[in-house]
């Protein structure tokens, strides 16, 4: 078999262990592999690089990806598009360079192309990435657990400087629409307030509990924001809305920090690195079984696959009920 390999939409901390993964099993079972660059837009214009166990050599503990990445959607038209029908060319390059199977490594947006490309006859298989831990079907994503400990730090070096001046500092970490970093990383690095997209808050209720801690002698207060959180104002950002409605509801004097793209960079933690090896390797496994047209997937810590049919279009919310928001709730934290 020969196989290709891309990565698409945002970057994310073990990617090239899951490249790693997939190309050095890929290798042992006789297939010949070769990585696509820079995402779907490499299919259009056929550029590819050969890989093979000295390309794959080194770059278990890289961030970013050395295969490259983009934002291009085939299956989606944008003005300017000079390409009359993505897919078909994908189709017809891959065809040329003789592919049995595309491995397409991404978040929601890449695993609902790769069903797509499947709808129309390509070979394909996914392996879900983002730091978000959102894609529908598999219980993790790699790069969460790298996401989670970067934005636990931050908030951990916030508690010295909120109580130095005696303030309330608000955290806005990443996860789009999904709460599931604010969610962890709040409760690992002891947030007083974690607000995430799904489960509604009242301002009126954060402001009483912030005001509440200071009247019981506590000198200051960390809020973890989620970046979906409805806000009501799409010109501001949601941590600093949240801010703006403490200091004017409570006259505390707060502070907003936003870690952003840090939170997508830098090597992989050693969760992530083995969750992309695993996922790389049985991806290569699927291959070698060709079951085609499905996602690599973790339940229950055990590998399996599901249906890129059943992926596509769909988020991987936090449960209202979810076992760690009623500990949180437990131990006093305060979900507005």
């Amino acid at each position: 078999m020969k196989i290709g390999i891309l990565s698409a939409g945002g970057d994310c901390p073990g990617i090239n262990a899951t490249i790693r993964g997939v190309g050095k099993a890929a290798i042992t079972y006789g297939m010949e592999v070769v990585g696509i660059l820079d995402g779907f837009s490499g299919l259009l214009f056929n550029d590819y690089v050969p890989l093979d166990e000295r390309s794959l050599s080194g770059i278990l503990t890289l961030g970013g990806t050395i295969l490259g990445t983009s934002r291009e959607k085939p299956f989606k038209k944008k003005e300017g598009d000079v390409i009359a029908d993505k897919p078909q060319l994908i189709k017809q390059n891959c065809e040329k360079l003789a592919l049995d199977c595309l491995v397409c490594i991404g978040g929601n947006g890449t695993q609902k192309t790769a069903a797509q490309l499947f709808e129309r006859g390509l070979n394909v298989i996914g392996i879900p990435k983002t730091i978000d831990n959102d894609v529908w079907g598999t219980d993790v994503t790699f790069g969460f657990d790298t996401a989670v400990n970067i934005a636990t730090e931050a908030i951990d070096r916030l508690h010295s400087t909120a109580n130095s001046h005696k303030r309330v500092m608000v955290i806005e970490l990443m996860g789009h629409h999904a709460g599931w970093i604010a969610l962890y990383a709040g409760l690992a690095g002891g947030g007083d307030v974690i607000l995430i997209p799904e489960i509604p808050y009242d301002m009126n209720r954060v402001n009483e509990e912030l005001l509440d801690r200071s009247r019981k002698g506590k000198p200051y207060s960390i809020v973890v924001v989620g970046e979906g959180i409805k806000t009501g104002r799409k010109d501001e950002p949601a941590g600093a809305y949240i801010a703006r409605q403490i200091e004017k509801g409570t006259k505390l004097e707060t502070r907003v920090t936003v870690p952003g793209y840090m939170q997508r960079g830098g090597s992989p933690s050693p969760c992530d690195r083995i969750i992309a090896t695993r996922m790389g390797a049985y991806a290569a496994l699927l291959l070698n079984k060709r079951e085609f047209g499905r996602m690599v997937a973790i339940h229950n810590n055990e590998l399996t696959s599901v249906p890129l049919s059943e992926v596509a279009g769909k988020t991987r919310f936090v449960p209202q009920d979810f076992y760690l928001i009623k500990q949180a709730k437990k131990i006093g934290t305060c979900f507005g």
